[in-house]
């Protein structure tokens, strides 16, 4: 299916979304980097809500994704993308479209960081970390965003959903961890702007911020996950130790004293799909570690 070819089926099913119960009965969704981690938990709550979700995410993940799609029952399928490679990104949107109908909502959830220094960062992986987290966003809307307008034409009354998971980092700044944080910086930027054009067709653009999750992948992984990079890195003062790093964070939360949850972020987003009268909004999910003004 080339991709003007799913946008002629996107048009031609957009009145055919089945009921399935629950908030996001019958909305097509992906997820990518979905495989494992905050993803994987996204989709899941997702899923329990009545979408079908794609978990989109590396060809490397595939065991992974095709297990986890396997869970979520028939109303999910994984799809291999790189989040950084146009072609890659426009194929995934038109095998969702070719396997489900269209789109809905989707959910530029994929991202990485590498704490260090400005005297420590080498130009490749500033770049690197760039282009999975601003110009992956940038990808996945511009392609999302053709079939929802493709949709939108064919009813005026839908509304569609673009959906940046972003990062508490991105509304402040994050030392030792600049490349992270300007990019997300740099993606609030995008979903103020994207929501102004594309509110015409009743597409709304918006921005989740959450909190540590520091159950998953991200921060957890016992070589390469930010406690151990933070540790190495000095960016909490006095930490000898994982656990002291861990300490430290799990401090900061005003509510519970816990990190952020899938379930959390899957709050925000329910939030932003039932909205109708809200876009080009950063919503913070913190637990009150960072506020807004």
């Amino acid at each position: 299916m080339t991709f003007e070819q799913a946008k002629e089926h996107a048009k031609r099913n957009v009145k055919n979304r089945p009921s399935t119960g629950g908030r996001l009965s019958g909305k097509i969704a992906v997820v990518t980097g979905s495989a494992q981690g905050l993803g994987l938990g996204i989709a899941r709550e997702m899923h329990k809500n009545g979408a079908f979700v794609i978990i989109a995410d590396l060809e490397s993940q595939r065991v992974a994704a095709e297990k986890a799609a396997g869970e979520l029952c028939g109303r999910s399928a994984f799809i291999p993308v790189d989040v950084s490679e146009e072609l890659s990104v426009e194929k995934m949107i038109c095998e969702t479209v070719g396997r489900f109908g269209g789109l809905d909502i989707m959910v530029a959830n994929a991202g990485v960081t590498k704490a260090g220094s400005i005297h420590d960062m080498d130009l490749k992986t500033f770049e690197f970390i760039t282009k999975i987290n601003y110009t992956g966003y940038y990808l996945c809307a511009k392609y999302a965003a053709e079939i929802m307008l493709a949709e939108f034409e064919a009813d005026s009354e839908r509304y569609s959903d673009i959906i940046q998971i972003n990062s508490k980092s991105g509304i402040i700044g994050s030392k030792n961890n600049f490349s992270y944080s300007g990019s997300k910086f740099g993606g609030i930027g995008l979903t103020q702007s994207l929501a102004l054009e594309l509110a015409p067709y009743q597409i709304k653009v918006n921005s989740i911020c959450p909190g540590n999750f520091y159950d998953g992948p991200m921060w957890s992984e016992p070589e390469k996950g930010l406690f151990v990079q933070y540790l190495h890195a000095d960016k909490v003062p006095g930490a000898k130790t994982v656990e002291d790093v861990k300490r430290f964070y799990l401090a900061k939360q005003p509510m519970n004293k816990r990190g952020c949850l899938p379930s959390d972020v899957a709050k925000a987003i329910f939030y932003c799909v039932e909205q109708e009268f809200e876009t080009g909004q950063a919503i913070p999910v913190t637990g009150g570690q960072v506020m807004i003004s």
